[in-house]
């Protein structure tokens, strides 16, 4: 069994004196884990940080087994904000998420794209590269069955003045008909439904919204609860 395709290095974990398990995430094959011989030496060390894209080709006896990589750097991404500790920061919970959230070697081309964008507005000038994370988070609930409806009001079905999103049905909520139960409902930010963003208070409240539903959806019940690094990465952002 053997397959090639580029991967995203998600994390690489030493195993035995010199070589690493290492987890990429795939367009075609979804997060694969694999064993690089080598993986842990200074060769190959640099290649396997996390956020590079690597040209892989996986082996095995039989598909269910580990198998082993080999691997070629393709792009270096975060070599290009080494001295920015906020897209540092993103960049691990993009990983971290993903490493959690999606099951093992399920594709979902549209995340694995999504994440190249994130990593292009990281590596880039854009401005706003953490509105890019907050609508990546909304697409990995979209493709494991929890995506939000932000569309219209879920109690009067119009689309205007939508500005909260009930935490038990990830429905839109407009401002009049939300205003008596406002303590209760997460904010909608307009950048999510085509509108501006108006400074960091909208990004934290992105966060905060797609964070209650991972939560919710896809971190309940697992003993490690969310992962550390996301929880760094919106600590940062709200200092």
């Amino acid at each position: 069994m053997d397959w090639s395709d580029r991967g995203i290095v998600l994390s690489a974990r030493r195993h035995g004196e010199s070589a690493a398990i290492v987890n990429l995430l795939t367009r075609d094959y979804g997060r694969h884990a694999g064993l690089v011989r080598g993986g842990a030496g200074r060769r190959l060390k640099g290649a396997l940080q996390p956020g590079n894209v690597v040209a892989a080709h996986w082996r095995g006896r039989l598909a269910e087994h580990l198998g082993s990589y080999t691997v070629e750097l393709e792009q270096s991404a975060p070599s290009s904000f080494l001295e920015d500790a906020n897209r540092l920061a993103c960049l691990a919970s993009a990983c971290a998420v993903s490493e959690q959230a999606l099951p093992e070697r399920h594709p979902y081309a549209s995340l694995y794209d999504g994440f190249s964008a994130l990593l292009e507005a990281l590596a880039g000038d854009a401005e706003h590269w953490d509105a890019v994370y907050v609508r990546w988070e909304l697409g990995v609930l979209d493709v494991l069955g929890f995506g939000l409806d932000l569309t219209a009001c879920a109690v009067t079905g119009v689309n205007d003045d939508l500005v909260y999103v009930s935490p038990r049905t990830g429905r839109a909520v407009s401002a009049s008909a939300g205003e008596p139960y406002r303590e209760r409902l997460l904010t909608l930010p307009k950048f999510l439904i085509g509108g501006d963003i108006r400074g960091k208070a909208d990004i934290r409240a992105g966060l905060a919204l797609t964070g209650h539903f991972l939560e919710r959806h896809l971190f309940a019940g697992d003993r490690s609860g969310p992962p550390p690094a996301r929880e760094r990465f919106v600590a940062r952002l709200s200092r």
